[in-house]
């Protein structure tokens, strides 16, 4: 019998409340707790790395879930963090999970914080790539350069993903090449692409974030759970001050920063970013 991987693995659906929430499970359900894995700005379910989610399935559970309005979820994409995290707990219920890990990458990790705050008693660990506290300088995402990159409707998905996630060096575009091509390895049914609607409500989700004037050390003071953070040394699309940022105000959080690397570290640094985060969820 075929071995279940992110590469063959159904696409599900679970109903809540008039939606349709779309997600893939897959890993070891006698292992530890499982992991849900919160997705990127238009990312979908194929954009999830399979040199990453098919290793950490070995231990465990790993169950990637779409938000609404994205890929082949039902409903509207929600314009604010709070409602995606939302409809990320609403999802949690309707398996019947009681305990979770997250792994939250970019916007996901946003998702992530306001989750252990809502619901702590769901959330055993965290892990929090590329991504930023409430309030945070540059999460929004906005800046010209990135936004023509966005709106480029002659640019291949996978050419922008090279540009946004991985340094302009013979090593980083390497590192880009190898992970587009792990993308393209999915045998079953692929995802629907992320289009201008997706992009347009999730950026006001993170240009709200961004803009947030409350107390930043305040909020991170109220996620007591254990927290892995990491980035690349020089994120060009969530700067690596943000990692920083959210390193020093959880209060009970580890930092690993991976050189010559951007947003995309997890990625170029796969094999690193694996046993990194199998150490942290050791036991759990």
């Amino acid at each position: 019998m075929t071995a279940m991987t992110s590469s063959n693995a159904e696409t599900r659906y679970a109903d809540v409340s008039g939606l349709r929430y779309a997600y893939r499970r897959f890993g070891n359900r006698n292992g530890g707790l499982p992991v849900i894995c919160l997705q990127h700005f238009t990312g979908t379910l194929d954009n999830w790395d399979p040199a990453i989610v098919d290793a950490l399935a070995e231990d465990r559970e790993v169950i990637l879930f779409e938000n609404a309005g994205v890929g082949r979820s039902s409903g509207h994409v929600p314009t604010t963090i709070a409602q995606m995290a939302e409809h990320a707990m609403r999802f949690v219920d309707a398996l019947s999970l009681a305990r979770i890990h997250i792994l939250g990458f970019s916007l996901g990790g946003f998702l992530a914080q306001d989750i252990a705050i809502a619901r702590p008693a769901l959330v055993e660990r965290l892990i929090i790539s590329g991504s930023a506290p409430e309030g945070g300088e540059g999460a929004g995402m906005d800046r010209p350069e990135l936004l023509a990159i966005y709106t480029d409707g002659y640019m291949p998905p996978n050419e922008k993903l090279k540009r946004l996630f991985f340094p302009a060096t013979t090593d980083g575009q390497a590192a880009a090449e190898a992970f587009v091509g792990r993308l393209e390895t999915r045998s079953a049914e692929r995802d629907v692409p992320a289009g201008a609607e997706v992009a347009t409500a999730q950026l006001q989700a993170m240009i709200a974030w961004a803009n947030w004037n409350g107390d930043v050390r305040e909020k991170l003071g109220g996620i007591a759970h254990p927290v892995l953070v990491t980035n690349g040394d020089n994120d060009i699309m969530i700067p690596t001050a943000n990692s920083f940022a959210l390193a020093e105000g959880l209060p009970n959080a580890t930092l690993i920063v991976y050189p010559n690397s951007g947003h995309g570290a997890l990625f170029q640094y796969a094999q690193s970013y694996v046993a990194h985060v199998r150490e942290f969820l050791r036991g759990a």
